[in-house]
């Protein structure tokens, strides 16, 4: 089955390090239906825009690597039969009900990286 990466899209991230279970409640409940459904693979929350750390060829800066509206919040990667079926899964994220959105990039390779034992 082919794999999909959704980038969430919002004002920032609801994961700040001060976060409560009730300021992350609707994200955690939609992590575990997908998890429950056998869809998603892998899941990431970022921490708030303010401690990110960008690097360029000028040198290292605080704050995101593009000044925009909206940052990428998280990101999970999921299975579905084709784009049509991660698109539907897709638009089950909160973030989409309150005004932020996804972006679903196929996956073209990769996966989870295993340390070598010492």
């Amino acid at each position: 089955m082919a794999q999909y990466a959704v980038l969430i899209y919002a004002d920032d991230s609801a994961h700040a390090p001060e976060a409560t279970a009730a300021d992350t409640e609707v994200h955690d409940r939609h992590a575990e239906e997908l998890t429950a459904s056998g869809s998603m693979l892998v899941a990431y929350a970022l921490t708030p825009r303010e401690l990110a750390t960008s690097v360029r060829t000028d040198g290292v800066t605080d704050g995101p690597f593009v000044d925009a509206k909206e940052v990428v919040a998280g990101f999970y990667v999921l299975e579905a039969p084709d784009l049509d079926a991660a698109l539907a899964i897709a638009r089950t994220n909160p973030v989409v009900r309150a005004g932020g959105g996804v972006e679903v990039r196929p996956v073209h390779s990769g996966g989870v990286l295993q340390r070598p034992t010492p």
